[in-house]
């Protein structure tokens, strides 16, 4: 909304005695993952299975709408091996978002602390690149 709210102050004028012609719709979160040399196979088994048993796991509670995973066909140097994406309705809240974690915890059977520590082991194979989230603008 923020986005929008910026778009309309740019475009003031002619068109701010029309509604504003975009609306806001879905995030995607989009993680760019620079796989090192020597690690894809070990980074698709992992994408393949923990990542995403995690994302159907928050698919199936409602949590977000699809994922997906983009490879860079030609990568430039340094660029993202990978794009992670995640489609979601809307930010949550710090509760709800605390509420989420003690949940997905419980049905991992893993502490926040655990997971941290495997996250930290990946980097052996990856580097996260960036980290960007978008909202979708649909046509009014």
């Amino acid at each position: 909304m923020l986005a929008i709210g910026a778009l309309s102050v740019a475009f003031s004028g002619n068109v701010m005695a029309d509604e504003f012609p975009l609306v806001g719709g879905n995030y995607w979160e989009v993680a760019g993952i620079y796989v090192k040399d020597g690690g894809n196979y070990t980074y698709a088994k992992f994408l393949a299975g923990e990542w995403r048993k995690n994302q159907e796991f928050s698919k199936s509670k409602g949590w977000i709408k699809s994922y997906m995973i983009l490879a860079n066909v030609n990568p430039r140097s340094g660029e993202p091996t990978f794009y992670l994406i995640t489609v979601f309705d809307s930010v949550v809240s710090g509760a709800e978002g605390e509420r989420r974690n003690k949940e997905y915890e419980a049905y991992a059977k893993k502490t926040g602390e655990a997971m941290e520590a495997e996250s930290g082991n990946r980097a052996q194979i990856r580097e996260v690149k960036s980290d960007i989230l978008l909202q979708e603008l649909t046509f009014r």
